[in-house]
């Protein structure tokens, strides 16, 4: 080490003697101010804070200089600052922050560090982990104050970069808030505001805590739900800043340095009636720490809304107890009466019943009865044809009707039954969200009754009057219903009317026919016989359908000269002795084969008459319609 020589004032050894020593006892005074108070655990013992005239707050500069590292302060420089401090000591400076500073400064440098250490202690409940970052920041720095030679302002400027480093070091895991000390004024009276009106609020800030707060920044949470907040957002900044507020240790004091923070707002011309929460947010500055998270202050505004507007409590609950319903008043088809397969338009009336509230963000869903045999193998049984099941609408005004339009199709093998169809609502109401309503309505689905039927039997065809044909045939259910007292009646001028009852009829069944007919009176036609064939739908509706037959009715033929035949016969084959002759025998059988032949074969000529009429009749309109088509 390069020694220094005296000066003219005294020896040089001695003066470094002198300066040693002191040295030596600020380190050992700073080792048992910081050593005896740290526990096993290495948590520091609380310290009783005193005022001094220094203030624990950052004497940051705007421009601080940069922090010196410790460990480039090593004993190969210390000749060299022992000999710029020499040089300096010959130089006399009026300015007190340029002097080199001496070892009451670094005590009192050191004093300040320790009593901030202890008060982030203090103010923040710091566990010992925390601490021992501190004391290491702590014990850096006064080993490098010790060891380093430095005008008065860099000194102190290294002393608030320090003190910054600890409050780092403490805040690292620890979430200042205001809610302990930042406050509501008593003075506030809560204001009451009707829709439309222009409205001034008045906040009154206090400060409980004791440390000063700087460049606070005030901002209402405004909304434009009508629910949360009851003012027009008119404005996209009603931010409003304030210097600081001093610390208070009494509420007297705190109430004397209130700040008090204006804001005009507009009241909400569709506000609802009662008490409104009104929130701030509030950050600050406080001991040269910004605020990682505002406080919250909270006061209310009572509002008078419109006829209608719906009621609002201070929590943002509905107040009335009751809340609205939206309820199915009727539903139309149009057909009005829908087939299995068809396309339909429904038309659901709903109604608002509140009095005094209307309902908004409405959501009609509706969902049709899942229909199939088994459960892999289900459907809607309607089905929308715009793909979309629900329907919304914007609002409904209170005790107000309005009507939903939906086009569906029905499914092609429905049977023929009603259906339900869910219609499930959603709603708004005021400050309540998400209300829910359910309703059913059942839709008719009807299916078209169908029926064929087998070739009548007509045996014989040919009867004469008083004689009687049998009739049969078979009815076959092609539908996808029931056929409800199936019955079959023939009716004609020739034939005394007959019917046949056959009953029930499922879908698939068959039914049989089988019916004698009685000839009343001669064929006068082409022997057609009306066949009457009705049943009923699950409604009680009758529906009917004719189809025809033929049978010819013919006179009996009774022959003179058979009648004359017959006597003389009869006289003839009579002998005295009571015995019947030959002759009259044979003469008899003779005449009964003509008669049968006439008759035979009038009946035959007959026919062939009327079947030649009919075929030439069938020509004729084959004609007619040949012709009608060519035109």
């Amino acid at each position: 080490m390069k020694k220094r020589e005296c000066d003219g004032t005294g020896s040089f050894t001695i003066r470094k003697s002198l300066n040693r020593l002191l040295m030596g006892v600020a380190v050992v005074a700073a080792a048992v101010l910081v050593i005896p108070s740290m526990p096993q655990e290495g948590m520091m013992e609380y310290v009783e804070a005193e005022e001094t005239n220094g203030s624990i707050s950052d004497n940051t500069t705007d421009n601080p200089p940069t922090k010196p590292k410790p460990g480039n302060t090593g004993n190969s420089n210390n000749g060299n600052n022992q000999e710029q401090n020499n040089n300096n000591n010959n130089i006399t400076n009026n300015n007190g922050d340029s002097r080199i500073i001496n070892n009451d400064d670094r005590a009192e440098a050191d004093e300040d560090m320790l009593y901030y250490m202890q008060s982030l202690e203090v103010r923040y409940h710091l566990d010992a982990k925390v601490m021992e970052k501190l004391h290491k920041v702590f014990d850096s720095a006064v080993y490098y104050i010790a060891n380093t030679d430095m005008t008065v302002a860099e000194l102190w400027a290294y002393v608030s970069t320090t003190k910054s480093d600890m409050n780092s070091a403490a805040v690292a895991t620890v979430t200042a808030t205001t809610s302990e000390f930042l406050q509501v004024g008593d003075n506030w009276e809560t204001p009451t505001v009707s829709a439309g009106q222009k409205v001034s609020i008045v906040l009154p800030v206090i400060n409980f805590g004791t440390e000063e707060l700087n460049d606070l920044i005030i901002e209402p949470k405004t909304s434009t739900v009508v629910s949360e907040w009851p003012f027009e957002p008119d404005m996209t900044n009603y931010l409003q800043t304030e210097p600081f507020i001093p610390g208070n240790k009494t509420k007297e004091a705190a109430m004397a340095n209130r700040r008090e923070f204006t804001f005009t707002f507009t009241v909400r011309s569709d506000v609802m009636t009662g008490y409104y929460p009104l929130k701030f947010n509030v950050s600050y500055t406080k001991a040269g720490i910004r605020s990682e998270e505002p406080a919250e202050l909270t006061v209310y505004v009572k509002t008078v809304g419109k006829p209608g507007s719906g009621f609002i409590g201070g929590s943002g609950q509905e107040t009335t107890g009751a809340k609205p319903r939206i309820v199915v008043t009727g539903f139309e088809t149009n057909p009005a009466k829908v087939f299995a397969g068809d396309t339909f338009t429904l038309t659901i009336h709903v109604k608002n019943t509140a009095k005094d509230l209307s309902v908004s963000n409405v959501l009609f869903d509706m969902q049709a009865a899942a229909e199939g045999e088994d459960k892999t193998n289900t459907y809607s049984a309607f089905l929308p044809t715009s793909g979309a099941s629900s329907i919304y609408m914007d609002s409904i005004a209170a005790d107000t009707a309005a009507d939903i339009v939906i086009e569906m199709t029905a499914k092609a093998d429905l049977a023929q039954k009603p259906y339900v169809l869910d219609v499930n609502m959603k709603y708004d109401a005021g400050v309540m969200f998400d209300l829910e309503d359910k309703a059913s309505v059942s839709i008719p689905i009807s299916q078209e009754s169908r029926f064929d039927t087998s070739i009548p039997e007509v045996v014989p065809s040919d009867i004469t009057v008083g004689g009687q044909s049998n009739v049969m045939l078979s009815i076959y259910n092609t539908g996808k219903t029931t056929l409800y007292n199936v019955q079959v009646k023939f009716i004609g001028d020739s034939i005394d009317e007959a019917s046949s009852f056959v009953g029930n009829l499922q879908s698939g069944a068959t039914g049989n026919v089988d019916v004698m007919l009685t000839g009343i009176a001669a064929t006068m036609d082409d022997g057609t016989i009306k066949m009457e064939i009705s049943y009923e739908d699950d409604a009680g509706n009758v529906t009917t359908t004719e189809k025809t037959i033929t049978l010819f009715v013919s006179e009996e033929f009774f022959d003179d000269a058979m009648m004359d035949g017959d006597m003389m016969m009869g006289d003839d084959m009579m002998m005295e002795d009571g015995k019947k002759s030959k002759k009259g025998l044979i003469i008899g059988i003779i005449c009964v084969v003509f008669i049968v032949a006439g008759v035979g074969t009038g009946a035959f000529l007959q026919i062939r008459k009327k079947k030649k009429a009919a075929k030439m009749l069938a020509e004729e309109l084959a004609d007619l319609e040949d012709e009608i088509g060519k035109e």
